[in-house]
């Protein structure tokens, strides 16, 4: 029998952080609603996704386990997956595109994760997960399509519902649908009338045709700011949305950089492009959420910001001379 998000919450709990809910009068008025931001970028490792590698990890075989675990991702399930096979000494491996941000390289290196790499596109990183997994017989702990990391996403509405309660929208960025259909799964148990809503950037539009025309279009050469949503639906993921999901809407690069931009200079948020399109979503609906109470998951912040300070010390250094 499937778990429910509730036991799944009280299963990883004491490895994760209780995310804070944060609000903005500024945005309440500019939306003319109440809206509450499940800021996951507080999370452990930067991202929503340790809530599911964890789960992953409680529900695996001593045998598994011992054998050592396997993903491909190109940030965020990557650090997530490191640091949770440390709680409990696991060997981790992850399959990294050549062109995954370098922050997220180190974070994952950092956390215990042995990086090897692939190339850029979406189905060469499945490639070479499946050969070193007929090499050494890992379990593949996919980044999104897989229950337990579905469930365990699911906890961060979980507790958004719980500490907010009578929310008429919830907005979630889509990529594999990992977060999304947790999203979907913890308001179908805990706020039927609440309405899931998908966000997804417009150069990266396969979650959204799959929907609309009720089969899976793999992503193909997405080009788009949010490294995190260039994945593509899987078989488990695609019906949780299909049955259960409102929609999904369409946000624009520009519209992307703009809700980031929001989200520094009015609530000094550090969050990632993946992360700011949930709010990019909202703001883009803010006609038919006037007047209602709205959640949004800010899935992440693990941005590289590397050029940004570099250029800061450069301006440093040549003012000493």
């Amino acid at each position: 029998m499937p778990q429910k998000i509730e036991d799944v919450y009280g299963n990883i709990k004491q490895y994760i952080n209780k995310t804070p809910v944060m609000t903005s009068t500024t945005l309440n008025k500019l939306t003319e609603s109440s809206c509450f931001l499940k800021c996951e970028n507080f999370q452990k490792m930067g991202a929503f996704k340790i809530r599911g590698a964890v789960n992953a990890l409680l529900n695996l075989t001593k045998k598994q386990k011992d054998k050592g675990v396997i993903t491909h991702s190109s940030g965020n399930h990557a650090q997530a997956l490191s640091l949770a096979a440390s709680f409990f000494n696991v060997k981790a491996t992850i399959v990294m595109p050549e062109n995954a941000p370098k922050v997220k390289i180190e974070a994952t290196r950092n956390y215990g994760g042995e990086v090897i790499f692939c190339g850029n596109k979406p189905l060469d990183r499945e490639k070479k997960t499946e050969e070193l997994i007929k090499q050494h017989d890992y379990t593949l702990i996919h980044p999104s399509n897989n229950w337990n990391i579905i469930r365990g996403a699911g906890t961060a509405s979980y507790e958004l519902i719980h500490e907010t309660r009578d929310l008429d929208y919830i907005f979630a960025p889509v990529g594999g649908g990992g977060l999304l259909s947790g999203t979907s799964l913890a308001v179908k148990e805990l706020s039927e009338k609440t309405k899931v809503i998908g966000v997804e950037p417009e150069n990266a539009d396969d979650a959204f045709r799959s929907i609309r025309d009720n089969r899976i279009y793999p992503s193909t050469n997405p080009n788009t700011i949010a490294d995190g949503l260039r994945t593509s639906l899987g078989n488990i993921t695609f019906p949780i949305i299909r049955d259960n999901v409102h929609k999904i809407i369409l946000v624009s690069e520009e519209e992307i950089v703009k809700a980031m931009e929001f989200l520094w200079t009015r609530m000094k948020l550090v969050v990632e492009p993946s992360g700011a399109v949930s709010l990019a979503g909202l703001l883009k609906q803010k006609e038919s959420i006037r007047n209602k109470r709205v959640g949004a998951i800010i899935s992440g912040g693990n941005i590289d910001l590397t050029d940004f300070f570099a250029k800061f010390k450069g301006v440093e250094n040549n003012s000493k001379q």
